[in-house]
């Protein structure tokens, strides 16, 4: 009889705001079920603290010149996260087989072969006395990857397992947006790469010019008008980033100097404008699919909620596009990343390929995460 294995996954996404938590029992290959997901918001102290360290740190020099502050915050996080895992476990009957911690990130730069996220797994497995799985980056970069996107392999069981139609996109509008392309039930026809900004500069922008955190429901965006102008040379900007054959993304990639003036809604007009054109150009212009059949194209993230980018995605894709959300298929789209750390946690304990070639440029399809078991 094959193990079934219950993972507890965490993740905290570029909006720095909180943790996602989720508990998968799967095979590690191709069954799941999922019996937990929760949200739970950062104290608004290591929220600031997150916010403010992040706008430090540009470089690998910086990590460095930081270092102390960087220890001293990475702690605190661990702590929080221990606390919700605390929890979350004592409210759950079963046992926890392991942890598929996330962590936050800081930094990531594949060309430089850095991805930082914050997060102590010894003093998380030591405090929960459960094996944890962390770093899931760092062996896709050192053979060639990008580090990112990872939850691709979770895309595919998801797509397999609630037998939607193929070919079908799986559209993650986070801090960063991504895309996985699924044409077959195989793995390693799996495609799959960052677009560029999703929520990143609108959050930014909304947080720099009032006391919001985000434009909800992008009523300000909305209400303000597009600097075409302006639109048009960030466009032709970001296709020079583009020709430097840029993989996968940080949110420090993107900057707001191309709006530096315009009023908050204006800003957030534009701001939209440009992520959805980045959004709609790599659907309709990056993936291969017959023209004369119908896409579906599911989104799920943070950025899904935004109903005025949604509508302006929706505005500009070819007619045979169908984009709706993945939550139209009872699959709630605001916990698909914490599920897919639990499921990649798993197949990292059996020793199972995470990445490949097609989705994180990976040289081989390979293994990832360290396993920790500080107990």
């Amino acid at each position: 009889m094959e193990k079934i294995y219950t993972s507890l996954g965490l993740m905290s996404g570029t909006s720095m705001d909180g943790i996602d938590a989720s508990i998968v029992k799967s095979n590690g290959e191709d069954k799941y079920e999922t019996v937990f997901d929760q949200y739970f918001k950062y104290d608004e102290e290591i929220y600031r603290e997150l916010v403010n360290i992040r706008n430090k740190i540009n470089s690998a020099a910086d990590l460095e010149a930081n270092s102390n502050i960087l220890i001293e915050l990475e702690r605190e996080i661990t702590l929080f996260h221990a606390n919700i895992c605390k929890k979350v476990i004592s409210n759950y009957s079963s046992n926890i087989d392991v942890i598929g911690f996330h962590g936050q990130t800081i930094f990531h730069n594949a060309n430089e072969k850095i991805s930082k996220q914050l997060g102590d797994a010894n003093l998380l497995s030591g405090l929960l006395r459960k094996r944890v799985i962390y770093n899931f980056r760092e062996n896709d970069i050192n053979n060639g990857g990008q580090g990112a996107p990872l939850a691709p392999i979770f895309h595919q069981l998801l797509v397999n397992q609630n037998k939607i139609d193929l070919p079908v996109c799986i559209l993650n509008i986070g801090g960063i947006a991504n895309i996985t392309a699924i044409s077959s039930k195989d793995f390693n026809d799996l495609k799959s790469y960052d677009i560029g900004p999703g929520n990143c500069l609108l959050d930014e922008w909304i947080r720099k010019n009032s006391k919001e955190r985000f434009d909800k429901n992008g009523e300000l965006a909305k209400a303000g008008k597009t600097d075409k102008i302006i639109l048009n040379q960030a466009i032709d900007n970001f296709d020079n980033i583009k020709n430097k054959k840029k993989l996968s993304f940080d949110v420090k990639d993107f900057d707001l100097n191309f709006v530096r003036g315009l009023s908050l809604e204006d800003g957030l007009s534009t701001l939209t404008d440009f992520t959805s054109f980045l959004i709609y150009q790599s659907i309709v212009t990056s993936i291969n699919f017959d023209k004369n059949k119908e896409l579906n194209v599911l989104i799920c993230g943070g950025g899904r909620k935004n109903s005025f980018l949604v509508k302006s995605i929706r505005n500009n894709i070819p007619s045979n596009v169908n984009l709706c959300l993945i939550d139209d298929y009872k699959i709630d789209g605001d916990f698909i990343e914490s599920q897919a750390f639990a499921y990649i946690a798993i197949r990292s304990i059996l020793k199972k390929k995470i990445t490949f070639p097609k989705t994180t440029n990976v040289k081989n399809s390979c293994s990832g995460g360290v396993l920790v078991e500080n107990y």
